[in-house]
């Protein structure tokens, strides 16, 4: 009686999956596969092949930077938007002291008799004025060089801090409708006759919005609390200045930011898009009813 005593089979030796001579018993953490101390490269947990951490370092290299309130950060140091604006007010007041067409042509106005004879405003189809008004100042002479001055002095002080903040979007988002703001509460209740130039609304819905995002992040709001007070003196107490303009703009830019920055999670997106949608909307609800006020004085 004889046994059959076959061989024992052979045991496949690991071998690393870059090169196929080399034994290994140890995988890559992330995609099991075997690898050889050349291609191992320390992980948090044990060790992981080269592809797998050249795509983790791809990764990380396309991942969007996100500010404290959700919005897409910049990969650029420089704030543009500011920056953008403080040229756009410069070059127009340049262009005021070279002609003052540019100050009653652009200049707000409810509805009035313009240099020329003609009778013009916003009432009168120039729209234009709620917007063009925001980049224009008083032209020359000594308030209306301080008056550039100081509105270019804060929108280069606070400005750039906020759009990091907020992302250029939802800055320019607010610069310019916290402008209108003003300019649209100086149509509703001014008299039609009612002209004023200035950045201030939209300045104040930056003093507004600065106070607002700066309690939300723990932030100090001691000096802007100061400041906003300052100007709201100042405001109410020389003669000439549009109240209007400054209040306006600080309701408009002080909603807008607790919009933004208290947002929840989860309706983030939705709140960033449609509160700037929404407040545009009301303006021009606003405007449409107020134009309609006036329209049956015309002739």
């Amino acid at each position: 009686m004889s046994t059959d005593q076959s061989p024992a089979p052979e045991t496949s030796v690991p071998t690393c999956y870059r090169h196929p001579g080399r034994e290994t018993y140890v995988r890559c953490t992330r995609c099991d596969r075997y690898i050889c101390p050349e291609c191992m490269r320390d992980a948090a947990v044990g060790h992981q092949c080269v592809e797998c951490v050249a795509e983790g370092n791809r990764s990380i290299r396309g991942a969007v930077p996100r500010t404290p309130i959700g919005a897409r950060g910049s990969t650029s140091a420089v704030p543009v938007v500011s920056y953008t604006l403080i040229a756009a007010c410069v070059l127009a007041y340049l262009a005021e002291l070279a002609s003052w067409r540019v100050v009653w042509e652009f200049m707000m106005l409810g509805r009035g008799l313009l240099p020329d004879g003609e009778v013009g405003g916003v009432a009168e189809g120039e729209w234009y004025r709620l917007f063009t008004t925001m980049f224009l100042h008083q032209r020359g002479g000594t308030f209306g060089i301080t008056h550039i001055l100081f509105n270019m002095w804060a929108l280069y002080a606070i400005g750039p801090a906020l759009e990091q903040v907020l992302g250029r979007w939802r800055f320019l988002a607010l610069y310019v409708l916290s402008g209108l703001g003003g300019s649209v509460l100086l149509y509703m209740v001014g008299a039609p006759s009612a002209s004023a130039v200035g950045a201030s609304g939209a300045i104040f819905g930056l003093f507004g919005a600065f106070f607002v995002v700066g309690r939300k992040l723990g932030g100090p709001v001691g000096p802007i609390v100061v400041l906003l007070v300052i100007n709201l003196v100042i405001t109410f107490s020389v003669p000439g200045i549009s109240w209007e303009g400054h209040v306006g703009g600080l309701v408009v830019g002080a909603v807008l930011a607790a919009a933004y920055a208290y947002a929840p999670a989860a309706q983030r997106r939705l709140l960033h898009i449609g509160a700037p949608l929404l407040t545009l909307a009301l303006l021009t609800a606003l405007v449409v009813v107020r134009t309609a006020e006036l329209s049956p004085s015309v002739g």
